[in-house]
């Protein structure tokens, strides 16, 4: 049987600077979610079926990996966290009053053929705000979204802020059925008003929601917009979502984070279980979303209890993708390489660990006799290695800074110093 060394399709391997500069972004992004009193949660990569069946709101069953456990239970690889979080929270914390802050960075798993070129393995890292019901909740979501990018050196991007119950008041007052709704919010997330106005048409749908429905490509903007968006309300809970856009935008004010946000009352959530505002993060370099967050109020009611949420992912591959389109410096603290023979070894010990109670990243390499120092220039590189110290002898060091290949030499007695 051939040996597979290869990884299977929608997965990679990943490895050198690249792999540096994900955990580096990952850690300023985690920094901030603990600078605003989130904690830790490690749920399981698997779980069972039922956390992410389809009347939980998640991902098409059909793009989930199940598979058996020994006593016949079927499992699947979690596609999303939030309903793995909400199972948690509704039996970890079953008697907590106050809310519950949480946040995480882990992998998810979607099965799906052929999706933008997107991999099946993904990373993401998030928040939840569990058992408040506020826009005061809301408000911080966004604010710590705008921070953490912000934090990871991304500063040209917009946040989208839209409500479920908007689009849902007009999608219910044209009365139709399921699937033609299911049709028109697809040709609104595409953005084909064109396709809308036919449906309308075709159907004899009043000339009032008609209008609400040609309002839609002018409800993004700014402020402003939300007036408009009064105007175009059919209903109470569509004038209350407005309302409560209103209130988050007045709170964003006082974060100082309002230059940042953009109203799009066309939007609607990727997953079912949205139930009030919904966000998403956009930024050049990449079509998609690099950030995805809204109000769940209803799905820990799936795990037997009742209690307001609300939440955001960030896509981390996406985030990297576009930070590195968009030629983004990112810190690694890459380490250096110290390299030395059999004379010099004690020294070089010595040498490394000084290094390293100071807090700078060194790794050893010991050389040979047929070893030449362009040797180890060349093995630098290959390996985004930017410096070396280089011992000669007992009486020379050489530091090489590998990205230009300058070096610096000095006369430097290692005994005399040690």
């Amino acid at each position: 049987m051939e040996q597979k060394l290869h990884t299977p399709e929608g997965v990679r391997d990943i490895y050198h600077t690249e792999c540096k500069r994900k955990l580096a972004v990952s850690g300023k992004l985690q920094k901030i979610l603990h600078l605003y009193g989130y904690q830790d949660i490690q749920t399981p990569t698997f779980e069972y079926f039922d956390v992410f069946r389809k009347e939980v709101g998640t991902i098409s069953t059909r793009e989930l990996y199940k598979f058996f456990d020994r006593e016949g239970n079927t499992l699947a690889l979690r596609p999303d966290f939030t309903p793995s979080i909400a199972r948690a929270a509704a039996t970890l914390f079953e008697d907590e009053d106050f809310p519950i802050r949480l946040c995480y960075v882990g992998n998810t798993f979607i099965n799906h053929s052929s999706y933008k070129g997107h991999l099946k393995e993904n990373t993401q890292l998030g928040a939840e705000l569990i058992g408040e019901d506020s826009a005061e909740a809301d408000a911080e979501m966004i604010a710590m979204v705008i921070d953490g990018l912000r934090s990871a050196g991304l500063q040209e991007f917009q946040i989208n802020i839209g409500h479920v119950d908007f689009i849902r008041s007009l999608m219910e007052a044209t009365g139709f059925s399921g699937e033609k709704i299911a049709e028109i919010h697809t040709l609104i997330t595409n953005r084909n008003y064109f396709g809308v106005e036919e449906i309308l048409l075709s159907e004899k749908v009043s000339e009032d929601i008609q209008q609400a429905f040609r309002l839609l490509p002018e409800l993004l903007g700014g402020e402003e917009i939300l007036k408009t968006a009064r105007n175009a309300a059919p209903n109470e809970q569509a004038l209350q979502a407005v309302a409560r856009l209103e209130q988050i935008y007045g709170i964003l004010k006082l974060y100082g984070v309002e230059e940042c946000v953009t109203f799009d009352l066309s939007m609607s959530g990727s997953y079912g279980y949205y139930s009030g505002i919904i966000f998403r993060a956009y930024t050049y370099g990449t079509g998609d979303a690099v950030v995805r967050g809204g109000r769940y109020d209803h799905l820990l009611e799936k795990f037997g209890r009742q209690t307001p949420s609300i939440g955001f992912a960030v896509l981390i591959d996406d985030l990297l993708n576009a930070m590195n389109r968009q030629k983004i410096d990112i810190e690694t603290g890459s380490a250096s390489l110290l390299v030395y023979d059999d004379t010099t070894q004690k020294w070089a010990l010595s040498l490394a660990k000084d290094f390293r109670q100071k807090g700078r990243n060194i790794a050893l390499l010991k050389r040979n006799e047929t070893d030449t120092k362009q040797h180890f220039i060349e093995y630098a590189r290959r390996t985004q290695i930017p410096y070396i110290v280089y011992i000669e002898d007992v009486t020379h060091i050489s530091t090489i800074q590998v990205s230009d290949g300058e070096e610096k030499m000095w006369d430097f007695r290692i005994g005399g110093r040690l």
